[in-house]
């Protein structure tokens, strides 16, 4: 995978996961919150029939209120749906209902449309108390592929992991006798037949791991695996190709060889994969902190100075701390149009919202101050970084660098293409 299209999904990712931690936490009163996957392929003409069965399923409800917040959603849904001439590329999913703002009797109708950022093939319509969003969630876990060699002495398997998806693609045995000798062969004999035999065993599994793994597609790395020693063996020795060498990420224990061991990688692979990306955002604060430390004049942090830099096109990479929780409000005079931007905590918005009312404007002293528009500060950044082709990367909180960001640098810095 590209650094480029790598960076954009490190974005992709958090906005996902922030939208649906958002979705996830709504509730409504008994089954009234709509939640409606379509699949690509399908015709929206096919989906607005099923609403339509759907509405008029609901007018049997008997409670009043109910009938009419669900019918209200389905609605909502519909009305979302025909924006649409075809179902995109990765599919449609989309969440409306009635959502309590404050205690009972204060309902509003909540309306989400989401394109899924990889194809979706559930296709579900389903009325509930919550929306249901563990299907998306699934697209939050790790997506590149993952090559597992499982070998011992007798047998060596070879799968790819991707997301959720196990393949095994081969196993092989190794034609090693075991460590007992057969009758009238004197140990060292017996010893140098055996190591032959395991070096050629060696080899044959170099050649297929090449055969196997170079041209798979987005390789985020091997992991080799095992039940004895003869694993590290393998690891020491010159059989894998040079450019499979490096992508060793992790060389773990098994209790078993072949299908039954590779499940066992599988269960311990999230945390392998996990320190794989955590190891990768060390590494992009490890560069900002080596031009930092020798003052090369090539990053800069905190937000007034990176957005200055991302206006004057010299940001490379933008780091952003996932533990950013700020927002960017833009005030307006409906009198004599004056505006002012400034940034402040995301719980402050609402209160700020609110002292506005009957505060003198700055410039014509009307008290007709309002709030125009209310962003996302990692939104507003990333936005600025697109326009200044620089790649944006989020920062995980759990690496000592990434709390480093956080607290010592304002969770915004920046590498540079030059030094301004």
């Amino acid at each position: 995978m590209s650094k480029a299209k790598r960076r954009r999904t490190s974005l992709e990712r958090f906005r996902l996961k922030k939208t649906l931690d958002m979705l996830a936490r709504k509730e409504g009163r008994g089954t009234e919150l709509v939640t409606l996957y379509v699949p690509p392929g399908k015709q929206i003409s096919e989906v607005l029939n099923t609403l339509r069965q759907e509405h008029g399923t609901a007018a049997n409800i008997k409670s009043d209120a109910t009938r009419s917040n669900v019918q209200d959603a389905i609605t909502k849904v519909q009305q979302r749906l025909k924006l649409f001439k075809k179902v995109p590329k990765t599919g449609l999913v989309i969440f409306s209902g009635s959502i309590p703002q404050n205690g009972p009797g204060s309902e509003r109708n909540e309306t989400y449309v989401l394109i899924p950022p990889e194809a979706i093939t559930i296709n579900l319509y389903r009325c509930d108390s919550r929306f249901h969003t563990e299907y998306l969630q699934e697209m939050l876990k790790e997506k590149d592929t993952y090559g597992i060699l499982l070998a011992d002495s007798s047998e060596a398997t070879f799968a790819t992991l991707q997301g959720r998806r196990l393949k095994i693609l081969r196993e092989i045995t190794s034609g090693v006798p075991g460590k007992m000798r057969a009758g009238g062969q004197s140990a060292r004999r017996f010893e140098r037949q055996r190591e032959a035999k395991l070096l050629e065993f060696f080899n044959r599994v170099g050649e297929y791991a090449t055969e196997i793994f170079l041209d798979v597609e987005n390789l985020k790395g091997i992991i080799i695996a095992g039940p004895g020693p003869i694993k590290y063996d393998f690891q020491k020795g010159d059989y894998l190709h040079y450019q499979l060498k490096p992508k060793i990420i992790s060389t773990i224990d098994t209790a078993y060889t072949g299908e039954q061991g590779v499940k066992e990688v599988v269960e311990k692979a999230p945390g392998i994969m996990r320190q794989v990306r955590l190891v990768e955002e060390k590494k992009l604060m490890q560069d900002f902190l080596y031009e930092i430390g020798h003052d090369t004049g090539l990053a800069t942090y905190g937000e007034a100075e990176v957005r200055h830099a991302l206006n004057m096109g010299a940001v490379k990479t933008l780091l952003l701390s996932d533990a950013l929780d700020l927002a960017r409000v833009t005030t307006e005079c409906t009198a004599c149009g004056y505006e002012k931007t400034e940034t402040m905590k995301t719980q402050e918005t609402e209160s700020f919202q609110q002292s506005l009312a009957g505060n003198p404007c700055p410039k014509c002293k009307s008290p007709s101050l309002t709030t125009k528009d209310t962003r996302d500060i990692v939104e507003d950044l990333a936005e600025l970084a697109e326009q200044a082709n620089a790649d944006v990367e989020i920062i995980s909180n759990e690496i000592e660098e990434g709390e480093m960001l956080q607290k010592a640098f304002g969770g915004v810095a920046a590498n540079l293409r030059f030094k301004i």
